[in-house]
């Protein structure tokens, strides 16, 4: 069966699916969308340094992906610019960078375009076990940090109050995303990540009413987007990446349509 392309591009999309849309509920609550996108872009200078020491693309754009954040982390404290214009500058001079770069390997013939989108119709049973391995560690770190990552996200001064370890939570919560983007990285491309993670937990948002129900929701149309937009992509002979984002895009507008109904249907709460 895994010999099939198709088959492991569906496996490929569901497995990064299924953590996208639980970890994106986070980024969607604490209003981090742009935060994901300058982690995302650095992936690509993540993929530019790993050509250049021959190493796997995974560890190069793992290792970028934290240290941007880190660097986030030490630029916020010094007081002189607002975190969304941090955040612009890191996320627009290191894909820039990572571009430069690229064009300098002239003896390496690279497939920016899909760098760029991804191209999720070539994964490999290697990548697949990549990614359902990397997949069940991140969530598994979600649910152990989960009630400590929920309480930061309420309050920070009430968690620590409480004694919760939001620090720590903080800090796995950075190192899931850059473990996400850099195993998601050949699936929909440095410049389409965040969609994944952003656009499936929006849609849910609009019919959940608990953190655990948006979570669980999320992974839901995360997974139905992934098959949503490879089947377009192969009716269409489109590009896989954007198919999918497309198609959670669609769902995203069905899910503004028919929440006003399900809202209206709904029994109230005692």
């Amino acid at each position: 069966m895994l010999d099939d392309f198709f088959i492991r591009a569906l496996l490929g999309g569901i497995g990064i699916a299924l953590v996208s849309g639980p970890l994106g509920c986070f980024i969607v609550w604490r209003r981090m969308a742009y935060f994901g996108e300058t982690m995302s872009h650095a992936a690509l200078l993540g993929i530019s340094l790993s050509l250049m020491m021959d190493l796997m693309p995974f560890w190069g754009v793992f290792a970028v992906s934290i240290a941007i954040a880190m660097a986030l982390y030490g630029l916020e404290k010094l007081d002189r610019l607002s975190s969304d214009t941090l955040l612009g500058i890191l996320s627009h001079a290191s894909l820039s960078i990572g571009l430069i770069a690229l064009g300098f390997m002239a003896w390496l013939r690279v497939d920016v375009m899909s760098l760029l989108f991804g191209d999720i119709l070539s994964i490999t049973r290697g990548d697949l076990a990549l990614i359902w391995g990397g997949g069940i560690l991140v969530l598994g770190l979600l649910l152990f940090h989960w009630r400590s990552l929920l309480a930061a996200t309420v309050s920070q001064d009430i968690a620590s109050a409480e004694g919760l370890p939001t620090k720590q939570a903080n800090l796995v919560f950075i190192l899931l995303i850059a473990l996400v983007i850099a195993v998601a990285m050949k699936l929909i491309g440095a410049l389409l990540i965040t969609s994944l993670l952003i656009i499936p937990a929006a849609s849910a948002r609009q019919f959940a009413r608990s953190p655990e129900m948006m979570a669980l929701l999320a992974a839901i149309l995360a997974c139905l987007s992934a098959i949503l937009g490879l089947n377009m992509s192969m009716i269409w002979d489109s590009n896989p990446g954007p198919s999918i984002v497309l198609g959670a895009f669609m769902l995203f507008l069905l899910s503004l349509a028919i929440a006003p109904l399900v809202r209206a249907l709904r029994p109230p709460q005692r």
